[in-house]
């Protein structure tokens, strides 16, 4: 008999729709950073469009600068977001290590002063929270696999009333490094993310071959992430697949 996978999620942008909480927290970080900045309360449509691009969350803090700059070039930052971030990076004087702690401090802020208010800054996706109760009592094990911290995971989980077998932040390393950790189980491994660079990192990765890799449509995709695919190993998944048998996953 087989043995049933383990199913490996990515948080933001698979199970967890935090957009408004990005730029809550993202603006706030980056005030505390630096008070002069010019920076609305809602989060501007040049945000939403570099979301697919940020990878970790000192990024978000370092793109929110970058916003409140008088001559910030969205369509060179879309082109070359890599080249952008450097550049930002430079700018800003400051480090990746410091830029994540100021996130970090402004959620653990909010989460002691009003924890109610943060959470409701995250939904989870339609059908997320019943399709993740119905592993439980198909007996599938599903794990969290994320850049966010993972006590802020863990607490937006629990507030669902979900219990996964464990939930990687981004202090457990990176996401092919956890993965090759969890190889060592002796089962199959199946990676959902909504990050196609992410994706196409673990088909790099040597000890990776054997993992089963899925795109989140409903994420936060760049446009052409979609794009051929099947040729590099990562299998499309829509939101009707993932709420039916994991026989007739692609």
């Amino acid at each position: 008999m087989s043995l049933a996978p383990i199913l490996v999620f990515d948080f933001d942008g698979v199970l967890v729709d935090g957009m408004p909480e990005y730029w809550w927290s993202a603006r706030r970080a980056a005030l505390e950073l630096d008070p002069c900045l010019d920076l609305p309360e809602q989060a501007p449509p040049a945000f939403g469009q570099l979301r697919p691009r940020i990878h970790k969350g000192w990024e978000m803090v370092l793109v929110a600068t970058e916003l409140g700059r008088p001559d910030f070039d969205l369509a060179a930052a879309l082109a070359d977001y890599d080249a952008t971030l450097q550049g930002a990076l430079a700018r800003s004087g400051r480090g990746a290590g410091e830029l994540q702690a100021a996130l970090e401090l402004v959620r653990q802020d909010a989460l002691t002063s009003d924890p109610e208010a943060w959470l409701a800054l995250h939904r989870f996706y339609p059908g997320v929270v019943e399709r993740l109760r119905s592993l439980e009592a198909e007996g599938v094990g599903w794990a969290v696999l994320t850049t966010k911290g993972g006590a802020f995971a863990t607490r937006l989980l629990a507030a669902a009333s979900l219990a996964p077998l464990a939930v990687y932040g981004h202090e457990q390393g990176s996401k092919p490094e956890v993965l090759l950790r969890l190889r060592g189980q002796q089962r199959p491994l199946w990676f959902v993310e909504d990050r196609r660079p992410t994706l196409e990192l673990v088909r790099a990765t040597a000890g990776l071959e054997e993992v089963r890799c899925f795109l989140a449509l409903w994420g936060y995709l760049a446009p052409g992430d979609a794009d051929g695919l099947e040729p590099i190993g990562i299998h499309p998944l829509d939101a009707a697949h993932f709420g039916g048998p994991l026989a007739l996953w692609p």
